[in-house]
């Protein structure tokens, strides 16, 4: 893991200086902040999007297509640190996931991305590392992001978050429709940069950029770690 010293988020020496220039001036980009009250949300994380065991993205697609590889794996591994802190805090953890897909859901979907509409049982799975526990609140959604014609936002509200930490998949997809929504229904909203993942590196990239500067924070896992220390230490 690279040290806070070292660490480049993702964008970097990716989107052009100009463009850095153009968004800093305009006015973009500057911190949302966390609140007290924060809520993690882990979307989509399942064996469809990462592949049955850590391989390269290619290798991973030979199961399912719509893997993302080691990328994800990563993040996986990532969110188990998360949690392992959070769940002994009581921090509320909400797992938005795409339910296994029948022949009245295809939509506009089954043309765009067909090979969605051909996972198994096992690929809907969440990943065994991060699964939920009890306590978890499960969201099925059938569109990218978490709050479309879910009660997501009613979920949030009864457990009194003020703050969306978002984890999981694609960083250019589900992530970012959901970082938009949240950050329209008024929630501090950050990602957790180690905690998603893409399949296309430069999408990855990019988004993650464009979402910092106009609906995010796009924060490090120390730095969640320690923020949801000091919450507790202040209680």
């Amino acid at each position: 893991m690279a040290t806070p010293t070292t660490r480049q988020h993702a964008w970097e020496g990716v989107v052009p200086k100009e463009d850095l220039v153009v968004y800093d001036k305009a006015g973009f980009g500057r911190k949302g902040g966390l609140g007290r009250r924060p809520g993690i949300v882990i979307i989509d994380v399942q064996y469809r999007t990462v592949g049955l065991e850590p391989a390269p993205i290619l290798e991973a697609m030979r199961t399912y297509p719509t893997a993302c590889g080691q990328a994800g794996w990563d993040a996986v591994h990532a969110i188990a640190r998360l949690l392992e802190v959070a769940r002994p805090l009581g921090v509320p953890v909400f797992y938005p996931y795409v339910a296994p897909k029948e022949a009245y859901d295809a939509g506009r979907l089954a043309g765009k991305v067909p090979s969605i509409m051909q996972i198994d049982q096992k690929g809907y799975e969440f990943v065994k590392e991060i699964a939920p526990q009890p306590s978890d609140v499960l969201i099925p959604k059938k569109h990218p992001s978490a709050f479309f014609g879910t009660p997501f936002a009613s979920y949030l509200i009864d457990k009194g978050v003020d703050t969306v930490l978002l984890c999981g998949c694609t960083t250019s997809g589900c992530v970012r429709a959901s970082a938009a929504d949240a950050f329209a229904y008024n929630f501090r909203t950050a990602i957790i940069e180690e905690c998603v993942y893409d399949r296309g590196a430069l999408s990855h990239a990019v988004n993650l950029f464009d979402t910092n500067q106009k609906y995010a924070d796009v924060v490090w896992l120390d730095d969640v770690l320690a923020y949801l220390a000091a919450l507790k230490s202040s209680e």
